[in-house]
């Protein structure tokens, strides 16, 4: 399901059920030595999710190879590997692709459910929750909340691997097309910059079924140049460990 969101040069695996009954017992040592103290359903996601990647990366033509979480929980992918994984109950799903091809890759997949009261006034901006309201009387199949929260992360985990820094909920305004299901996200904060270029936003593909709502960014390796003229660096400061 999640390919169809995603560009040629970009290789999914994913799984529907039960990561209890899908993932198998095998973990690299250093893997199984991160959730070793984990309840069972942690385990079970962490290592469903690492067989999809392992799979992916497969298809890559590359070894399985250990995909520790560095201090922010994000996978480590090998040398010139980009990629991004998702896990919620009932699915999960990893996606690679050549660095050569994608500068970056973020994916996020979520129930298709409201989100707890209270999440949506924090995870949002007032112009975000106005356009929900919008979306929500044109679309009431999909729980926009959910994937605006959903394309948020998908931003995320684009942007991390791009700056080491973290990225606030309201640093980033997200635009939803209801009929091509694409979106947009303005960076409201210095964008990273790649190949010399400061990136403004990122542009992201949406989809539901199944039961889930899921976002993706695929951020080709050539896109900076197309973005604009360089721009000096800016520094942020360092992110704290999560």
């Amino acid at each position: 399901m999640i390919e169809r969101i995603l560009p040629a040069e970009a290789v999914a695996e994913e799984g529907f059920g039960s990561a209890a009954a899908s993932a198998g017992a095998f973990l690299h040592p250093e893997e199984a030595a991160v959730v070793a103290r984990a309840v069972p359903k942690r385990k079970e996601e962490f290592a469903a999710v690492r067989a999809c990647a392992r799979t992916a990366l497969g298809r890559l033509g590359l070894p399985p190879v250990p995909l520790v979480p560095n201090r922010r929980g994000a996978p480590q992918w090998p040398a010139g590997v980009v990629g991004s994984m998702t896990h919620c109950d009932g699915y999960r799903a990893a996606v690679v692709a050549r660095s050569g091809a994608l500068a970056s890759v973020g994916i996020d997949a979520e129930p298709n459910g409201p989100l707890p009261d209270g999440v949506l006034d924090v995870v949002s901006l007032p112009g975000e929750r106005a356009r929900i309201r919008s979306l929500t009387a044109l679309r009431p199949d999909v729980h926009w909340d959910r994937l605006l929260f959903s394309a948020k992360e998908s931003v995320f985990k684009t942007w991390y691997p791009l700056t080491g820094q973290e990225l606030d909920f309201e640093e980033a305004e997200l635009e939803f097309d209801p009929d091509t299901g694409a979106f947009s996200a303005r960076l409201l904060v210095p964008g990273p910059v790649v190949g010399g270029v400061r990136l403004d936003g990122f542009t992201g593909r949406w989809t539901v079924g199944s039961g889930f709502v899921l976002t993706a960014i695929a951020l080709p390796a050539a896109a900076a140049v197309e973005n604009g003229p360089p721009a000096a660096p800016v520094t942020r400061s360092a992110a704290s460990p999560a």
